[in-house]
């Protein structure tokens, strides 16, 4: 049984962000800080990923772990209210997830999703964004002698 009525429910889940929330902007103040370009909710593209950066062709999906399922302690929480509702939501996003990457992969983007708990370490996070951007170079094989 809800603690709310129907009406407050539905007033409270309206004020869930899904775009410019505190993870995604902690995202892209580190990509900027970086010298990154790049553009937001590309509708042209599967799921609209957060964070896009074309010329890379890197998409980035900025999750929170309790709505996308991580497996953290905050994604591994489940409402004791509504139990089998909360189960079957997350089942959902993290499937329409697990979607969106093959599509975008099928078209050739590279996709990372950061998630919301990897975001309390400021310099992990900007080490994590400066190897997606600047990724090393493969070592040059050797020539072959005939």
């Amino acid at each position: 049984m809800d603690v709310f009525d129907p009406e407050k429910r539905s007033a409270v889940m309206r004020r869930v962000k899904g775009r410019d929330t505190s993870p995604e902007l902690k995202v892209r103040k580190a990509l900027t800080r970086l010298g990154a370009r790049y553009r937001l909710h590309r509708k042209d593209l599967p799921g609209n990923p957060d964070i896009v950066l074309p010329g890379r062709r890197l998409a980035l999906f900025v999750h929170g772990c309790f709505w996308h399922g991580h497996d953290c302690a905050r994604g591994a929480r489940v409402p004791k209210q509504n139990r089998d509702y909360w189960v079957a939501k997350v089942g959902r996003n993290v499937a329409r997830d697990d979607r969106t990457r093959a599509e975008l992969e099928a078209l050739g983007w590279r996709v990372e999703t950061i998630w919301e708990c990897g975001l309390k370490d400021a310099a992990a996070l900007e080490t994590r964004l400066r190897d997606l951007l600047f990724p090393p170079e493969q070592p040059l094989e050797e020539p072959r002698l005939p």
